[in-house]
């Protein structure tokens, strides 16, 4: 774990802090360092019970600041313009925006937008959230965007004929093509923040044991839970 000065961990105090993809793995662990700092931490959850044990997590580790939860399916347009409406409503001011979440299917499945649920949940969510919530990120003084990429992107190459991966699924490359896409994205927001005050980066959290990937199926996944361990 990066060690941060008293003079990093005390600018954190009373900071918005939104973030998707928190209640388990490494977005669960820095949400709790960030409570733990000071920082009111807003997350975006899917699943209720997983959720309710995160946020007994941050009020033990950050007793001091209210913090809050959204449910939304990050696999879903109108979801993720619903919740974005309701954290834009509720947090006028966003300080830290944290796009965490993300997912690896090892086959290939559609949402109901009719698109390929890697794409929808590793980048478009991204997208969506993050241009959803500039408002709330230009109030605050100096505002972060974070999007957690991965070194997976290496190699990838992106299809723009088909970016829904209709002509051939591979896991582990569809996962690492969305997460090129996240690389991508971070860079061109990045030039368009400009002379806003607001910074944008990516991050490759590293290999780690977390959850990730633990619902698959096959030689692959097996591979994979293997390696994490």
């Amino acid at each position: 774990m990066v060690e941060l000065s008293t003079e990093d961990r005390l600018a954190m105090r009373g900071k918005a802090v939104v973030i998707t993809g928190a209640t388990s793995g490494i977005g669960l662990v820095a949400a709790r360092e960030l409570a733990a700092m000071g920082a009111r931490m807003i997350l975006v959850a899917r699943d209720p019970a997983r959720g309710a044990a995160a946020m007994e997590a941050l009020r033990k580790a950050g007793p001091e600041q209210r913090h809050s939860i959204h449910y939304a399916d990050l696999s879903r347009l109108d979801e993720m313009r619903r919740v974005a409406k309701e954290i834009s409503q509720a947090e006028p001011r966003i300080d830290v925006l944290i796009n965490n979440a993300g997912a690896i299917f090892y086959q290939r499945e559609v949402t109901p937008d009719g698109l390929e649920r890697t794409f929808a949940v590793n980048h478009l969510a991204y997208f969506v959230l993050t241009g959803e919530l500039r408002r709330s990120l230009e109030a605050a003084p100096a505002a972060r965007v974070i999007s957690t990429a991965s070194e997976a992107h290496r190699g990838a190459t992106l299809d723009l004929d088909d970016l829904q991966s209709e002509r051939e699924y591979k896991g582990f490359p569809v996962y690492s093509r969305s997460k090129l896409a996240n690389i991508l994205f971070t860079r061109e927001l990045a030039r368009r923040l400009e002379g806003t005050g607001i910074t944008a980066n990516c991050l490759h959290p590293g290999f780690v044991d977390t959850r990730f990937g633990d619902e698959g199926k096959g030689a692959f996944a097996t591979m994979f839970r293997l390696i994490k361990k």
